[in-house]
């Protein structure tokens, strides 16, 4: 969930939801009465209402509410079923405590590491090289990390961003060799921290004390790729999995086997 809330008091008027909605971009917010949630406000409520209405006149009373323990799984079907944009999140007392939106259920889902995806990279190095890697979470200076995707895309990038300013973003998963520390999956994230100023970011660490070349690092050196620098970003109108109507002479999208690239392993 998102913790910095934007709201606006019970006792405010419609005029002041429309700034708020000015400034924010917001759609909506959640009614505050000190720090007990009693409503929400959406911009549809604001629909033929006399600026100087008060919040609490126009407001939607009976709102769906989400306890901070919830699974996500279980915010999603609430979501969709309900047909809502955001849920806000509440202590046992209505107490405000953040706000999940459906955007953040989708990147949730897009970016989300699972163990098994990292126990499945230690079993196929295990398989591939005979060794065994051992497993550690901590942090890692992104300018060591060697890329192995040579483009991200801009949208993607931007939701990194936006991820990370929230402190929302995944770690990223890294296999580290006796020379080098290869950046396996969280080329977007490494890319937006890069450009946030960040140096170092949270990561899953494969690590393999014999000193060997991976597949991996030749597929690296293929695409001459030392550093993070070198990751291209692109358009994501220039998405190998999409083309436009000027390729066809008619409405449509080409659908690609995404193995036939091997740059674009990272939803």
């Amino acid at each position: 969930m998102t913790s910095d809330v934007d709201t606006v008091p019970q006792t405010g008027t419609a005029r002041e939801v429309i700034h708020a909605i000015k400034i924010t971009s917001h759609d909506g917010f959640p009614v505050m009465d000190g720090n007990v949630v009693v409503g929400y406000i959406s911009a549809r409520d604001l629909l033929f209402v006399h600026p100087d209405t008060q919040i609490k006149e126009i407001m939607s009373h009976h709102l769906i509410v989400a306890d901070p323990e919830m699974a996500i799984s279980d915010v999603a079907r609430v979501i969709i079923r309900s047909g809502i944009q955001k849920l806000p999140v509440v202590n046992e007392k209505n107490e405000l405590l953040g706000i999940i939106s459906n955007t953040d259920v989708v990147r949730s889902q897009i970016e989300h590491v699972s163990p098994e995806k990292v126990y499945k990279l230690m079993d196929t190095i295990e398989r591939l090289h005979e060794i065994k890697p051992h497993l550690s979470k901590g942090p890692v200076q992104i300018k060591t990390l060697l890329p192995t995707q040579s483009r991200i895309y801009m949208d993607e990038l931007e939701g990194r961003i936006y991820e990370i300013k929230k402190g929302l973003a995944e770690p990223v998963i890294v296999i580290k060799t006796p020379k080098r520390m290869i950046l396996v999956d969280g080329h977007h994230r490494a890319v937006a921290a890069k450009r946030l100023g960040i140096k170092i970011l949270e990561a899953y660490i494969i690590e393999i004390s014999e000193d060997i070349e991976l597949g991996l690092e030749r597929t690296a050196k293929a695409m001459n790729l030392i550093t993070i620098d070198d990751i291209q970003v692109m358009d994501y109108a220039r998405h190998p999995l999409i083309a436009g109507t000027h390729r066809f002479g008619g409405m449509g999208t080409v659908i690609q086997d995404p193995d036939q690239d091997p740059s674009h392993r990272e939803s």
